[in-house]
């Protein structure tokens, strides 16, 4: 693990961290707290995986009441960053850092936060930026939700503000689905309520790691036949084997594509998925599922699509 410029800039004590209890929202596993005894440290996070790593390493969860100092670690999402600095403001008592890489806009955060609060040091190294200052003043920024076909999203989910084409696309082509369902992947809820307008199904399981898209999901659909859960779609168990699974499988998990995480949520419906169920999906048309879909499962067809996505069926998983 490298050291972050967070460890870099509090081992030159600079910036003093004040005495009492550290907030971090949304580090990645990978950021290095090294620097902060473990337990002066809170970690707030919405994407499960990260979240449970973090817990895993004997870290707390944060609590709602306001600590001396919090850490913003800025997200690839504009809007999210933007909130992330107004809760900071809303929850420090002595001081707020911001920590980020160029790539994911922190200088242009840095000169809007610089528009209105007195900047008390900042640290530029590997390509990124840290910088602090003290709680007070509020900037006058609107980060609204958006509402789209009914559905509410808010920043720092899937497919923000619009309706992903793809899962369109998948929705649109489902066949009539019968009994026990699970969405993987569920985002906000656009697949999980496509599925939901089928009578036939008896259950469904709406599996999504990132905690502010199942907010919006949560709020959305009311139906006693649906539970949602907040999970790592690639380790999620069941009790009882699906008759479907329907995803529109991430392939990111930064910047960089990562076709491995599809891979491994295809690898999830076949270990779900009853011995005759089937596996509906939507996936752009460069990415290569299909080799790893023919060793998982023993029928595997393309359903049609369009020029960016590919709809597949994947039946009978491979035991």
């Amino acid at each position: 693990m490298a050291h972050s410029r967070l460890t870099l800039a509090l081992e030159a004590d600079a910036p003093a961290l004040p005495d009492g209890l550290v907030r971090v929202l949304r580090p990645p596993a990978e950021y290095d707290l090294s620097a902060i005894d473990k337990g002066r440290v809170e970690i707030s996070h919405d994407f499960k995986p990260d979240h449970d790593t973090w817990k895993a390493r004997g870290y707390a969860a944060a609590r709602t009441d306001p600590v001396p100092t919090v850490v913003v670690v800025v997200p690839r999402s504009k809007a999210l960053a933007r909130r992330l600095v107004l809760r900071a403001l809303a929850e420090a008592t002595e001081m707020v850092i911001v920590d980020g890489a160029k790539t994911d806009g922190v200088d242009s955060l840095y000169k809007a936060c610089r528009g209105w609060a007195p900047i008390a040091g900042t640290l530029t190294k590997g390509h990124g930026r840290l910088f602090w200052f003290a709680p007070e003043g509020a900037p006058d920024w609107d980060v609204p939700d958006q509402v789209v076909e009914g559905f509410r999203t808010q920043p720092g989910v899937f497919s923000e503000g619009r309706i992903d084409p793809g899962s369109r696309l998948l929705a649109e082509a489902l066949p009539p689905l019968a009994g026990r369902v699970a969405d993987l992947g569920a985002g906000w809820g656009y697949l999980s309520a496509a599925v939901l307008r089928h009578p036939d199904v008896s259950h469904l399981d709406m599996v999504e790691a990132e905690g502010l898209a199942l907010d919006c999901l949560r709020e959305k659909i009311d139906d006693p036949r649906a539970t949602a859960h907040w999970a790592d779609a690639t380790r999620f168990r069941s009790d009882s084997p699906y008759d479907a699974v329907v995803m529109n499988p991430p392939f990111h998990t930064s910047r960089k594509g990562a076709p491995e995480l599809g891979q491994a949520f295809l690898a999830t419906a076949a270990r779900i998925l009853k011995p005759r169920g089937t596996l509906y999906l939507v996936a752009n048309r460069h990415l290569p599922y299909e080799a790893h879909l023919r060793e998982l499962f023993v029928q595997v067809q393309e359903l049609g699509g369009d020029a960016a996505f590919k709809l597949i069926a994947a039946t009978r998983p491979r035991r």
